[in-house]
């Protein structure tokens, strides 16, 4: 089981870096939607939470992807996701034309996607088939 250790971590950590990458990616492609969203939750300074949050979701999913900066990328992503919960998948408020199954359904996930997080984030040193590992070791020879 040791040998697989490292493999499902790995795999575990591309996985949420993708869960976040593809979301960020399609925030460019689809602003303007994304905004719209964003308005209809009340939200403020749409344009700049929104570049925020997809320079996050791209940089942030890259950084879990190649295993670089983790500890701290995770908890990142879990503060974010906390937060994007209680402000964008809010199922306790009801929206004209949104689904109040679909915001709850979204926020449970969510907590998935954030417990996730945390345990990555509670790893002490570098993760297996990471840059961190690989700049840790080159900084020691």
């Amino acid at each position: 089981m040791n040998t697989l250790n490292p493999i499902l971590g790995t795999l575990g950590r591309c996985l949420l870096g993708l869960y976040f990458l593809i979301p960020g990616i399609s925030k460019v492609t689809g602003f303007e939607a994304n905004a719209a969203y964003m308005e209809l939750h009340g939200m403020v300074f749409v344009p700049f939470f929104l570049v925020v949050t997809l320079v996050l979701q791209i940089g942030g999913g890259l950084f879990l992807i190649a295993g670089y900066k983790v500890r701290l990328t995770a908890l990142m992503f879990a503060a974010m996701t906390l937060v994007i919960n209680i402000v964008m998948h809010d199922f306790w408020n009801v929206y004209e034309g949104l689904s109040q199954g679909h915001e709850t359904q979204n926020f449970v996930k969510n907590l998935a996607i954030m417990a996730g997080l945390l345990v990555l984030g509670s790893v002490q040193g570098d993760q297996p088939l990471s840059l961190d590992k690989r700049l840790s070791q080159q900084s020691g020879e």
